[in-house]
C-alpha cells in the first residue's frame, strides 16, 4: 500500500489484496515442525519438587517463539540424539515462551533469546549461558554439570538498605553522566553493537531537548532519525534490532514491544516538533500492525517471526516486494494476545491520537480497551496475561508487567476520551496491584504475586520498576489518591538505590521517574459543556502537548466534580481552558492556538506549536 494512504483504517481489511493476505495469514503459516525428542515441561513448582525428588537437574530452555536462533537451537542442538539422551537421563527438560510468562522474561532478559539456565535439584541456579549453544559444547556442558553440580559462580543480591524515594545528588549527577557517556555520536542511539531505540534515553532526551538543550535534542533527532532504517520498507512496521554497530544489519522479528515503542515516540517526537517524518512512521508502523496483526475477533497478536521457514535466515526474503513474498507465503504469526502487549499498544495510540486529532486511532484505542476488560480482566479486577480460561502456572498468577500496563493504558484512555469509566478502572487495577502483588518485605514491586510454592526468591524489575513510579504517580494526580503516591514511593525506592543504579550501562528511565515523582504534572483543564465545538477544540489542542508527564481533563458541570477536583474553576460564560502549575493557574485560555504559548510561558520552554 502507498505509505500513508490507508486511513481511516477502518478501511482496511476491505481491499481485495489485503484479504487475500489475511487468508493467507492465517491459513498457510510456513514454520518448521516443532522438535518432540525432548519431553519439555511448562515452569511450575511442580516440576522442582519432582526434581528435588528425583536428584535431577534441571534445563530451562528461555525462547522467543520469533527468535531464529531459537529455532535453529530447536534444529540443531536439542534435535540431536545425544543431547536429548543426556537431558532424559540427567535432567527435567523445563520450556518457556518469554512472551508468555513476563516473570521469567524479566529475571532472564539480560541472558537474551535463547537463554539456558541450569538448576540443581534444590532449584539453585548453577550454570546460564545466553545465545546459541550448538550440540558438541551442550552434551559437553550437560556431562560437566552432572560431574561437578556446584554454582558457576555466586552473584551477590543487591542490598538495599535506607530506602527513600528520590535520587541523591551524585547518583543523579552520575546517571547523567552515564545517559550522556553512553550515546554513540557517530550512529545514534546507544554505543553498543546492537542499534535500537532505547526508549527511556530518547523520552529523556527529547525533554531535555525541548527544555533548551540543544544537544539533547540533536541527539534525540539523530537516534529518531537513524533507527527509520529499521522500518520494514514493504510491508512496515520497525525490525527489532541491527547488529555489527550500525543500522544496516536488521534481524528481521517484529514484535509488539518494539512497534508500540515506536508509535508512542515517533507520535511523541512529533508533537514536540513537527518533523512529518517521524508522524509517518507512527502512521506506518500502524498500517503494518492492521495489516499483519490484529485479531479479527478483538486485540492485537504478540508477533511475526524473523523467519519465513523456521531456522533459516530470511535476508533474500526480506528484500523482495510486497508480491513477490506473499508468492512465498509470509512468516508465522504468534497468535497469542497478551494483555501487556494490548495495554502497551493503547498507551501508543493515544499518543498518536494527540499528535494527530485522527479520530480514528482514537476509536481503535477505545476498542483495544473494551477488549480487555471483556477478554483479560479477572473478575476481582485484576488483568491476566492470557486467555482468562487458560489454567496454566503462569495465567494462574498476576503479573506487574500487565497490570501496570494496564493501568497505563486505562489512565490514557480517561484522558483522551474525558470518560471516567476509564479513570475508575485504572484506579481499581492500581488497588489489585496494592493487594496481591506488594510486599512490605521487598524494595520495590515484584514481578508477580507472591507464590511461596515457588522455587525461587521473588524477582523485582528494574524495568518495571520504573514503569510502576511513573504510572503510579501520574494516577496519584487523576485520583487525588495518597495511596497511588505511597505505591508509586515503594516502586521507586528501589529504582533510587546506589547499587542498582551502579548495575547499569545507562538507565535515563529513573532520572524521568525521579523528576515527575519530585514535582507535579503539568496540568490542563477544559471546563466546558462536551457538546461545545470550541470546548473539544480546546482539549484537543492540551492533548497536542508532547509533554509525557502531564495531567489533561474535561470538566463538563453536568457530569458533578472531577475525581480529583483539587482546583475550583470560575463560571464562565464560554468554554475555557486553564493551565495549572506549580499552584497557580493561568487566566482563562479561549482559543485552541493560545494553549502551547501559554503552557511554554508558564512551563519555561518551547512552544510545539
Amino acid at each position: 500500500p502507498p505509505r500513508s494512504t490507508l486511513f481511516p483504517y477502518t478501511t482496511l481489511f476491505r481491499s481485495p489484496s489485503l484479504l487475500l493476505l489475511a487468508t493467507l495469514h492465517f491459513a498457510n503459516p510456513v514454520h518448521a515442525a516443532d522438535n518432540a525428542i525432548i519431553s519439555w515441561r511448562e515452569w511450575s513448582p511442580q516440576v522442582f519438587s519432582e526434581a528435588k525428588k528425583s536428584g535431577k537437574h534441571i534445563i530451562l530452555n528461555v525462547e522467543a517463539v520469533w527468535c531464529h536462533w531459537c529455532h535453529v537451537m530447536d534444529q540443531k542442538t536439542y534435535a540431536n540424539p545425544a543431547v536429548a539422551a543426556a537431558i532424559a537421563k540427567n535432567y527435567i527438560a523445563i520450556k518457556v515462551d518469554h512472551d508468555a510468562n513476563p516473570e521469567i522474561a524479566a529475571r532472564y532478559r539480560a541472558w537474551g533469546w535463547p537463554a539456558t539456565i541450569f538448576f540443581n535439584s534444590d532449584g539453585v541456579e548453577i550454570v546460564k549461558r545466553a545465545g546459541y549453544i550448538p550440540s558438541e559444547s551442550m552434551t559437553a556442558l550437560l556431562s560437566a554439570i552432572v560431574r561437578d553440580p556446584s554454582p558457576e559462580r555466586v552473584v551477590d543480591a543487591i542490598s538495599i538498605t535506607n530506602p527513600r524515594s528520590s535520587l541523591t545528588a551524585d547518583d543523579k549527577a552520575r546517571l547523567i553522566a552515564m545517559h550522556k557517556s553512553s550515546f554513540d555520536a557517530n550512529y545514534g542511539s546507544l554505543a553498543i553493537a546492537m542499534k535500537f531505540i532505547d526508549p527511556d534515553s530518547v523520552e529523556y532526551a527529547l525533554l531535555s531537548g525541548m527544555r533548551g538543550d540543544n544537544d539533547e535534542l540533536a541527539r534525540a533527532n539523530k537516534t529518531l532519525t537513524a533507527a527509520l532504517k529499521l522500518e520494514d520498507p514493504e510491508w512496515f512496521g520497525f525490525y527489532q534490532y541491527s547488529t555489527h554497530g550500525d543500522w544496516d544489519h536488521p534481524h528481521y522479528e517484529k514484535i509488539m514491544r518494539t512497534q508500540t515503542r515506536h508509535i508512542r515516540l515517533y507520535a511523541q517526537a512529533y508533537a514536540a516538533t513537527q518533523n512529518q517524518a517521524y508522524k509517518t512512521a507512527a502512521e506506518n508502523t500502524l498500517i503494518y500492525l492492521y495489516r499483519f496483526l490484529k485479531a479479527p475477533n478483538g486485540g492485537y497478536y504478540t508477533s511475526q517471526d524473523a523467519d519465513l521457514i523456521q531456522g533459516q535466515k530470511s535476508t533474500d526474503y526480506f528484500a523482495l516486494k510486497d508480491k513477490q513474498r506473499l508468492a512465498l507465503g509470509i512468516p508465522r504469526v504468534d497468535e497469542h494476545r497478551y494483555t501487556k502487549e494490548n495495554a502497551s499498544l493503547i498507551s501508543a495510540l493515544t499518543r498518536l491520537y494527540s499528535a494527530t486529532n485522527n479520530i480514528a486511532i482514537k476509536t481503535e484505542a477505545l476498542a483495544i480497551g473494551e477488549w480487555l476488560l471483556a477478554n483479560r480482566q479477572r473478575k476481582d479486577g485484576g488483568f491476566n496475561h492470557g486467555n482468562s480460561d487458560n489454567n496454566s502456572h503462569a495465567d494462574s498468577k498476576l503479573f506487574l508487567a500487565d497490570n501496570i500496563s494496564a493501568v497505563a493504558a486505562l489512565t490514557d484512555l480517561y484522558e483522551i476520551s474525558a470518560d471516567r469509566k476509564w479513570l475508575k478502572q485504572a484506579i481499581a487495577t492500581a488497588d489489585i496491584i496494592r493487594e496481591n502483588i506488594f510486599s512490605s518485605e521487598l524494595v520495590g514491586l515484584a514481578a508477580a504475586s507472591i507464590d511461596k510454592s515457588d522455587p525461587l526468591a521473588p524477582y523485582v524489575d528494574l524495568e518495571e520498576n520504573i514503569l510502576a513510579a511513573r504510572v503510579l504517580n501520574t494516577l496519584h494526580h487523576y485520583s487525588g489518591r495518597a495511596i497511588d503516591k505511597t505505591l508509586a514511593d515503594k516502586a521507586m525506592a528501589y529504582l533510587t538505590n546506589s547499587a542498582v543504579i551502579a548495575s547499569r550501562y545507562t538507565e535515563a528511565g529513573i532520572l524521568l521517574a525521579n523528576a515527575e515523582l519530585n514535582r507535579d504534572p503539568l496540568h490542563l483543564v477544559i471546563v466546558g459543556p462536551k457538546s461545545d465545538t470550541n470546548a473539544a477544540a480546546l482539549f484537543s489542542a492540551a492533548l497536542a502537548n508532547y509533554q509525557s508527564y502531564r495531567r489533561i481533563e474535561w470538566w463538563d458541570r453536568s457530569e458533578g466534580e472531577l475525581i480529583n477536583h483539587d482546583v475550583e474553576y470560575p463560571e464562565l460564560a464560554k468554554s475555557a481552558a486553564f493551565v495549572c502549575n506549580d499552584q497557580r493557574c493561568s487566566t482563562p485560555i479561549y482559543t485552541a492556538k493560545e494553549i502551547p504559548e501559554v503552557i511554554a510561558l508558564i512551563e519555561g520552554i518551547k512552544a510545539n506549536r
